[in-house]
């Protein structure tokens, strides 16, 4: 394994939470070091995503994070977007000023494939947080990436849980389930967040409380954004609070003791009009098909947020 931090490009479709999860990445340049941040179409359209991707490295106070927009559409379907979870700007919440800092000219998939064939190979982790397009079409232009990926740790599908946006199927890969497969298949080792783990996440009153207590701009961005965030799952599950899906990708490059899991057959359904975007998790060892990812299963809550907590509070 490389010395340092490790080296990781964030693809992204904020996102409250995936806000989240950029603000805990640039608090921990000890561990992680954002190469840059690629936006993709997903909870809100593209001009959305890369607009929020540059305000929150703002409110990081981070403005020389370069930004990168990407694929404004899935592979081979209409985009299915989630302003009923994220509000019209995907940020909803709090007041935001619109980003200063610039976009950058390059489109994010040029980005991810000069960047992996310019860095020594193996040393580049890819943090997917949203659909898998810009992904998939980086790994369809250039085959050659694919053994230079460190690892893809990324937040999608589900196994008991099941699905989110359709009874099968969880957000992020039903958007492009076609892309999902191409990653799936790809060979590159794959970290997989699903909703089995982020629903065990959950924000309440005292964490929640624990972010606004910061004083800060950053700390009061997060208690509002989940103040939003959270009112759509505790309608629609019931639960105390709302799931954090994004940062949990960011908290195991920081904190991978805090998670637990098996190396799985993950496959996804691309035919079927009724399970469309599924991950069929082979959980139980039940087939001969060879294990593709480490499926994440559970996590240590409290920890989490503390880890949360105590890097939000630095920024």
């Amino acid at each position: 394994m490389p010395q340092g931090p490790r080296k990781i490009i964030i693809d992204t479709d904020p996102g409250q939470d995936d806000a989240v999860a950029i603000l805990l990445a640039l608090a921990s340049p000890e561990e992680v070091e954002v190469l840059g941040i690629c936006a993709v179409a997903g909870n809100v359209p593209l001009a959305l995503t890369a607009r929020n991707a540059r305000i929150v490295c703002e409110l990081a106070g981070q403005p020389g994070v370069k930004v990168f927009a990407g694929c404004d559409r899935p592979l081979s379907r209409k985009l299915v977007t989630a302003e009923y979870v994220h509000g019209a700007t995907g940020l909803d919440g709090p007041q935001l000023p619109d980003p200063v800092m610039p976009l950058q000219d390059r489109h994010a998939v040029d980005f991810i494939i000069e960047t992996l064939r310019a860095e020594p190979a193996g040393t580049v982790t890819l943090c997917p947080l949203g659909p898998l397009t810009n992904i998939a079409t980086a790994l369809q232009r250039a085959p050659d990436i694919a053994s230079r990926i460190q690892e893809i740790v990324l937040m999608g599908g589900a196994y008991f849980e099941v699905g989110n946006v359709t009874p099968a199927a969880e957000f992020n890969i039903y958007v492009d389930p076609q892309a999902a497969d191409i990653v799936f298949r790809s060979g590159v080792p794959l970290v997989v967040m699903p909703l089995d783990v982020t629903h065990k996440a959950l924000t309440t009153r005292p964490r929640i409380e624990a972010f606004r207590a910061m004083g800060t701009e950053p700390g009061r961005m997060v208690a509002e954004w989940t103040d939003f965030f959270e009112r759509f799952d505790v309608q629609k599950y019931g639960s105390e609070g709302a799931p954090l899906h994004d940062p949990c990708v960011i908290a195991w490059l920081i904190r991978p003791e805090l998670f637990t899991g098996r190396h799985i057959n993950v496959e996804i359904e691309t035919q079927s009009e009724l399970t469309l975007g599924m991950t069929v998790a082979d959980w139980w060892g039940v087939t001969d098909r060879k294990p593709n990812a480490l499926f994440i299963g559970d996590l240590d809550a409290d920890g989490f947020y503390a880890l949360l907590t105590e890097r939000i509070a630095r920024l």
